[in-house]
């Protein structure tokens, strides 16, 4: 590789799973069932990467407290609707097995619910090629720089050689919040502008320019 880390971790959705535009339906129309006014599709797909709990609240800031539960019910049945109809981005599979097959450490840290992770990685059939795998349900959610601090102690692997990989601000800050080197792919939840403000190594437009750049000679 180019870029010589001992261990690479990636967000899941809107990073590896082209799943961004499927959970903004989803919030939006969640909201609807509730008779809550439905967010615009940028403060939607904003709250991608959190913990669902803290995603709903900024989603739809006027959820009554009691309510909640009914919200996160809702948000599920549409998103499980047509879960299984979500791929993966072009190039993952394939890239993320090379990766494996060269010795680099593979994780996750996402958003996700342990046992969402779990459904998603079992579907994919990805689960084999991580060693590690961080969720809400064990570490603070995003920025916070637990999930990457964890992964990182857990694999033994100094955090000035890992690289995380995300499309969202979220990620890039929790990478600087761990002292973590970052890069941002643009094709998911927050706009350039956004990603570059949080000053990653490098943006990409689409997964394959990410592999590229990582191991050029592939």
């Amino acid at each position: 590789m180019r870029h010589n880390y001992d261990l690479i971790v990636f967000d899941w959705d809107g990073t590896l799973m082209d799943s961004t535009a499927h959970i903004t339906r989803s919030i939006q129309a969640a909201c609807a069932d509730l008779g809550l006014p439905v967010p615009e599709r940028e403060r939607a797909s904003h709250v991608i990467g959190l913990k669902l709990s803290d995603a709903l609240r900024y989603a739809c800031p006027t959820l009554p407290a009691e309510r909640y539960e009914e919200m996160v019910d809702a948000f599920r049945v549409h998103y499980r609707a047509t879960e299984g109809q979500i791929t993966l981005f072009d190039g993952v599979r394939e890239s993320l097995a090379a990766l494996k097959a060269s010795g680099v450490f593979l994780a996750v840290a996402t958003g996700n619910s342990r046992a969402g992770l779990n459904r998603l990685l079992e579907a994919t059939g990805l689960g084999e090629l991580f060693d590690a795998t961080r969720t809400v349900d064990e570490c603070p959610s995003k920025p916070h720089p637990a999930m990457l601090l964890s992964l990182t102690e857990q694999l033994g692997v100094e955090t000035a050689r890992t690289l995380m990989v995300g499309d969202t601000t979220h990620d890039l800050l929790m990478a600087r919040e761990a002292r973590t080197p970052a890069v941002g792919v643009t094709y998911g939840a927050h706009p350039r502008p956004q990603l570059e403000a949080c000053g990653p190594l490098a943006l990409f437009d689409r997964y394959r320019d990410f592999s590229a750049w990582l191991h050029p000679n592939a």
